[in-house]
């Protein structure tokens, strides 16, 4: 078989198929087309990653990058360059009232993949800058349920699922409602349910509490108020109710949505999360989320093990998001892959709250792989 591209001599960490071993990665006709020892050439393009960490492209299950039609959006190809992900998953910039616009002039053109999450008011995320902050849940009558089912219906290629803020910020006096509301949408559809959760009311136990198996709560490590945990720091009974019946948990760190006080409390119970996203946006970018290898970078700090680093921004995204075309290496696959380093050092890391832990270990993107094509050099 013959191949377009060959990265040589990487160390290959590729959780859907337990492999994290120093090998050769293949590419053809915009998939991968094999793994294994001195793989023959021919007249492919070689790239010697000198045991640099390869991973499937990495999935930033939470962005913002409705560039220009929103005023949060970040440039998703820029952002993609830094942060090493091939992936991005837009989580309700976009309603069904500029979707189309959101699509023809971002997602289309884009030279990495952006799939969304619609959010079901009509114009999504519409008034969220640093002067402006206009929950959009909170008038009721933006709720576009008709309207949200027929553009998810009309888009099956790049919408993967319903979007909904929920909490005192985002709904304010509607409260809990707008999460009623989307959940219809989503049965309607048939398409999992991301919900937001900042300060109450209502509370983070309420919301949980009505998200069904295959739903993502993003946000689950926020710090007080509607922490994940109380005040001794145990897990809440109705977030261990969620996991139990299938609800996933989401980082989305963005500008106010991970502590470490939440974090050391949540994984010394052992409770990890399913994705490790960077909600990355316009009043982000520049700190405290900065990009998905920061928000990762985080985790590595805490103590969790590389391999379930990985995996919670390939393959368990790649299960959320119902497309196991993604997130792996396996022969077949989409042709994207990661190259990462994991440098030694000592690396400032901050949470929303302006905590900062010295990291000893940081990881960094350095080179992507789309379709099959050398996209951004080591």
């Amino acid at each position: 078989m013959s191949f377009d591209l060959i990265l040589r001599n990487g160390r290959v960490i590729d959780p859907s198929q337990g492999l994290d071993r120093i090998t050769d990665v293949a590419f053809a006709e915009g998939k991968v087309a094999a793994i294994g020892d001195s793989l023959d050439a021919g007249g492919a393009e070689v790239r010697d990653v000198g045991r640099r960490i390869v991973t499937p492209g990495l999935i930033d299950l939470h962005t913002h990058v409705y560039w220009g039609g929103t005023s949060l959006g970040i440039d998703a190809e820029e952002f993609a360059r830094v942060s090493g992900v091939t992936t991005c998953i837009d989580t309700g910039s976009a309603g069904p009232g500029n979707f189309p616009g959101f699509r023809r002039h971002v997602i289309d053109p884009c030279q990495v993949r952006i799939l969304a999450y619609l959010h079901v008011s009509f114009a999504g995320i519409y008034g969220f800058s640093s002067r402006v902050m206009v929950g959009e849940g909170h008038d009721i009558r933006l709720l576009a349920a008709r309207d949200a089912v027929e553009v998810a219906n009309a888009n099956r290629d790049v919408v993967i699922g319903i979007k909904v803020r929920i909490g005192r910020t985002a709904s304010g006096p509607a409260g809990i409602t707008p999460l009623d509301v989307a959940l219809q949408v989503a049965d309607e559809t048939g398409l999992p349910l991301m919900a937001h959760i900042d300060e109450p009311p209502p509370s983070y136990e309420a919301v949980v509490s009505r998200l069904r198996p295959g739903d993502v709560l993003t946000h689950c490590f926020r710090p007080f108020p509607n922490a994940p945990v109380d005040g001794n720091g145990e897990i809440k009974p109705e977030v261990l109710a969620a996991r139990e019946r299938g609800v996933l948990f989401d980082i989305g760190h963005g500008m106010g949505s991970f502590g470490w006080k939440t974090a050391r409390a949540m994984l010394a119970k052992g409770f990890k999360p399913d994705t490790i996203s960077s909600d990355v946006h316009a009043l982000c970018i520049a700190g405290p989320a900065y990009d998905q290898v920061t928000t990762l970078s985080k985790f590595l700090a805490l103590g969790m093990p590389l391999g379930e680093i990985i995996a919670a921004s390939t393959v368990n995204a790649a299960r959320a998001l119902r497309r196991p075309e993604l997130g792996s290496l396996k022969p077949g696959s989409v042709g994207d892959a990661s190259i990462l380093s994991v440098d030694e050092g000592t690396f400032p890391l901050q949470d929303v709250r302006g905590e900062v832990v010295n990291a000893e270990r940081r990881i960094f993107a350095r080179g992507v792989v789309v379709a099959g094509r050398w996209w951004h050099p080591v």
